[in-house]
């Protein structure tokens, strides 16, 4: 077993890869009474076709969310209520790149993670579960259809993106999930809840070699091959600049997005998440020039926000909020972009924002769940997440402009408007 001392935020962290390729992560925290585990699969809502036992398959949309409802089932009855009955609160989500199943409790630890690697490793479905299920997700499904903030942000997506799978929803379609068998299931499954896919994090007063051991026990000897993706090629260009749809909505709303450039996997992958966050900060954050100017002129109200993301292959700048005039705020954003492209950014503006962002960063270190996804992420996209304080001390205020001035253009953005129905 490895063990790393962070002396800059001052973590510790155990590492180990199991004999089956299982990635196991201990973080140490003595004297905690909570202990949580954290159990995922490199395997999400963008992973719809890939390879088998030699054969591509076309798995429908939806597939690894709907997968993620039926894992708690088991032979014995429903994993979800034997960890409740052990004191234990669980549950589990599906990303665009990731399943995870975890749960944190104060007692009974080691038997919860019994459980915990046990219904996620050993799969039972039938086709008249699959069927009930298909019901149930398919209400979900008709509800956040129904969700503004979820229309204009999917369709933003679709705008911008030709083939990628990043278009694709997380929650399938209504017609997506009902094309879901018990075998599709099972070969997702297979395929991609294996060892070498996956990791296993734990945060709090436990001993590594204790949840080494067990997962040593629970666990498949052996894992299946890393399995081949098709994402789909992408080109620079966006695939529609405009998309507007009507709902039942009290005042008009708006999504500005601007396709980015992917970063490649490794420590490229964290610098460039830091960087974008940090450009997104400076252009667009309730402290910045742009903001202020556009609030007092009435043009935005607190709803207004901006963010930027990364997933395997994409990676995108977005901001919006309620507006009576979209076009205006998205020319007055593309100005602003500009101006700090060719003036550069202000030095002391620049580290209150770096210095803000670090903060965040360290802050997010007194959550065991942060800690856990953290570490997971950086695993999955091939980098060492708790380095963070010396990616920050790498960036400087050109690397922002410059961010600024290859990114967010006219020719990378696309703008997804929900208006009021007439």
């Amino acid at each position: 077993m490895k063990e790393t001392f962070y002396e800059l935020i001052g973590e510790a962290v155990c590492r180990e890869r199991l004999t089956n390729g299982l990635e196991v992560c201990v973080v140490p925290k003595p004297g905690y009474a909570k202990k949580y585990a954290f159990f995922s699969t490199r395997y999400g809502g963008m992973d719809t076709r890939f390879c088998l036992d030699g054969q591509w398959l076309n798995t429908p949309a939806g597939i690894a969310h709907y997968l993620e409802h039926k894992m708690f089932d088991t032979r014995e009855g429903n994993a979800l209520q034997e960890l409740a009955k052990n004191g234990a609160e669980p549950n589990a989500f599906t990303a665009n790149a990731m399943t995870a199943y975890y749960f944190d409790s104060t007692e009974h630890f080691e038997e919860n993670l019994r459980i915990l690697l046990s219904f996620v490793s050993i799969p039972y479905f039938t086709d008249e579960s699959v069927a009930k299920e298909q019901g149930i997700i398919g209400q979900e499904i008709r509800m956040i259809e129904d969700n503004p903030d979820w229309q204009i942000y999917t369709r933003m997506l679709r705008a911008m993106y030709h083939r990628h799978a990043a278009r694709t929803s997380i929650a399938g379609t209504v017609e997506s999930i009902a094309e879901i068998t018990a075998d599709t299931l099972y070969d997702c499954h297979k395929a991609f809840y294996t060892p070498a896919n996956m990791i296993l994090t734990v945060v709090g007063d436990v001993d590594p070699v204790h949840v080494i051991d067990l997962a040593n026990r629970v666990l498949p000897k052996l894992s299946g091959p890393i399995i081949e993706r098709d994402y789909g090629t992408e080109p620079e260009t966006v695939a529609e600049k405009e998309t507007v749809l009507e709902m039942e909505v009290s005042a008009p709303q708006f999504l500005a997005g601007f396709k980015c450039a992917p970063a490649a996997e490794g420590d490229d992958y964290m610098r460039a998440a830091i960087l974008g966050d940090m450009a997104s900060d400076i252009l667009l954050g309730e402290s910045s020039a742009l903001y202020q100017r556009l609030y007092e002129q009435g043009l935005i109200n607190p709803s207004f926000g901006g963010a930027f993301e990364m997933m395997p292959g994409v990676a995108y700048l977005y901001a919006g909020g309620d507006s009576k005039d979209a076009n205006a705020v998205t020319a007055a954003i593309l100005r602003e972009a500009a101006r700090i492209a060719a003036e550069g950014v202000d030095e002391d503006y620049f580290r209150r924002i770096r210095k803000a962002s670090f903060g965040a960063n360290l802050r997010g270190l007194n959550s065991f769940e942060n800690i856990a996804v953290t570490l997971t992420e950086g695993y999955f996209h091939g980098y060492d997440p708790l380095r963070f304080p010396e990616v920050f001390e790498s960036i400087t205020p050109e690397d922002v402009a410059a961010f600024l001035k290859a990114n967010v253009t006219a020719e990378r953005m696309v703008l997804s408007r929900i208006v009021p129905k007439q």
